[in-house]
């Protein structure tokens, strides 16, 4: 490899960090996805009929909030 071919994945590195990062930041964004989680454990929750099964899933699906 070439200094010109690191410095091309160097670069693509960099940009995929800084979205990674730009993402984690985005209040907005995380404000939906964990509103959004949560609908989805309240509604594993209502499922009566899973017992334990659908319990670790709601306990999953909150796991997962930023």
């Amino acid at each position: 490899m070439s200094e010109l071919d690191l410095n091309i994945w160097e670069k693509a590195l960099g940009w995929r960090k800084r979205q990674m990062i730009q993402r984690q930041l985005d209040p907005i964004t995380n404000k939906i996805r964990n509103d959004t989680l949560e609908e989805i454990a309240k509604e594993f929750d209502a499922m009566k009929n899973g017992g334990d099964t659908t319990a670790g899933f709601a306990i999953y699906v909150r796991s997962m909030k930023r």
